[in-house]
């Protein structure tokens, strides 16, 4: 049965654009050198953000589980709010930090909830052999979120020359997502435990229960790995992007820039090559479904996703290295491309394996493995940035994560054919 496009539909699709209007995303390493910020320094603030959401990932998965999914929902955006609110009135790096531990806070609660609500309602409505296309089609409405988020932060940078004030509007469409994600059906939290500390604790034991037993799976163990660990890598390194295109900026003559100067030159160029990326891994999440609908098993796909976003990674470093930063760009886009078409087949392929009480506990663990990579990879690649450049950075990294790939490459499957239907 062909999934309809219902007010639930919009509305999921409508909370993932104003979601992605993080307008400080496309500058937030810029943002941070010019605070007088290393990158190993910066490396840290994401080492600290990943491993507070590591600590409470799981948690908060059983918490939404346990209490309700729309609630945990809202909580996690007023503390994105929160955290905005200080990144905006701090200037040192311990400011910084405090923000960064709020927003960590945030992402353990929204972290795999909204996508189990997603599979939840599908479930409900019976179409849960189209959970691929239809992830797909509410996640490139994030993406194209991403794209016009990039757009309208170059215009606040380019007018105003305050990259402060990215974070302070960043606020209104988490504000108009609280309300969105408060008018979802009260079926998103029924049959769950009141705020009862006693009940919650039982919950949580019952829950964790469940978990145990179905990660002693291996099967699912692969799944969840092959999943987690190439958008671990993501996390880690797609803020790189932001250095290569200001070093682009800084050097290449742009007709219809000149006369302003390197600042308002990178605030253009940086908002109107994230408008282009963010366009595109819009188009690949719309059409994973069907990308995946040409192979005999989603691993396969999976597999040659991951491979081509580590060797883009490769190629994007050498390039750059050799003088050759437009080239350079255009690679590197390459990975978070792959990030987009790979993300709604991992989410099937894994919610394939899982018990349904436990969704949001299991793919929270899927973002804890995530978190985990990221923490590891961050100071890494911020260490090598600082001796060598962001350029040796990103070879390294790519290079290392490829002779670990055979540890989490999908395994084959073939009596289980890919369960998406090309939409």
């Amino acid at each position: 049965m062909r999934f309809q496009k219902d007010r639930q539909y919009y509305k999921f699709s409508l909370y993932g654009f104003f979601k992605n209007l993080r307008f400080f995303e496309p500058f937030y390493i810029l943002f941070l050198l010019g605070r007088g910020l290393s990158y190993v320094e910066i490396g840290s603030l994401y080492t600290l953000r990943e491993i507070l959401r590591n600590i409470f990932e799981i948690p908060a998965g059983a918490f939404a589980d346990a209490v309700g999914r729309r609630r945990s929902m809202l909580m996690a955006f007023v503390l994105y709010i929160l955290s905005f609110l200080v990144y905006y009135i701090s200037k040192s790096y311990w400011g910084f930090a405090a923000a960064v531990v709020l927003f960590a806070f945030a992402d353990a609660f929204r972290s795999g909830t909204h996508k189990a609500m997603i599979l939840q309602y599908l479930k409900m409505k019976g179409w849960e052999d189209q959970k691929i296309s239809y992830y797909g089609h509410t996640r490139s409405w994030s993406q194209a979120g991403s794209a016009f988020s990039a757009l309208i932060a170059a215009l606040i940078i380019f007018i105003t020359g305050n990259y402060d004030l990215i974070f302070l509007f960043s606020i209104i469409p988490y504000l108009i997502d609280l309300i969105l994600l408060y008018s979802y059906p009260p079926a998103f939290d029924e049959g769950k435990t009141n705020f009862k500390f006693s009940a919650l604790k039982k919950k949580f034991k019952a829950v964790g229960k469940d978990f145990i037993v179905s990660f002693k799976r291996m099967e699912l163990l692969r799944a969840m790995l092959n999943l987690s660990v190439y958008t671990g890598y993501y996390k880690a390194i797609r803020d790189y992007l932001q250095p290569l295109i200001k070093s682009l900026a800084i050097t290449a003559p742009v007709a219809f820039l000149a006369g302003y100067d390197a600042g308002k030159k990178t605030a253009a160029i940086i908002g109107i090559t994230y408008f282009v990326l963010y366009m595109l891994t819009s188009r690949a999440s719309l059409y994973s479904g069907k990308i995946a609908s040409r192979f005999r098993n989603v691993g396969i796909p999976l597999n040659i996703s991951i491979l081509a976003g580590l060797g883009a990674g490769i190629i994007s470093g050498f390039l750059y290295l050799s003088g050759f930063k437009l080239a350079a760009i255009f690679v590197y886009m390459i990975i978070m491309i792959m990030e987009n078409i790979r993300k709604p087949m991992g989410i099937s392929h894994v919610s394939d394996k899982l018990e349904k009480d436990i969704m949001a506990t299991a793919l929270s663990a899927a973002g804890q493995t995530e978190t985990v990579v990221a923490a590891l990879l961050a100071p890494l690649i911020g260490f090598f940035a600082d001796l060598w450049g962001p350029g040796t950075a990103i070879i390294i990294v790519s290079g290392l994560m490829l002779l670990l790939s055979p540890f989490y490459l999908a395994g084959e499957n073939p009596d289980k054919k890919s369960p998406n239907k090309p939409g």
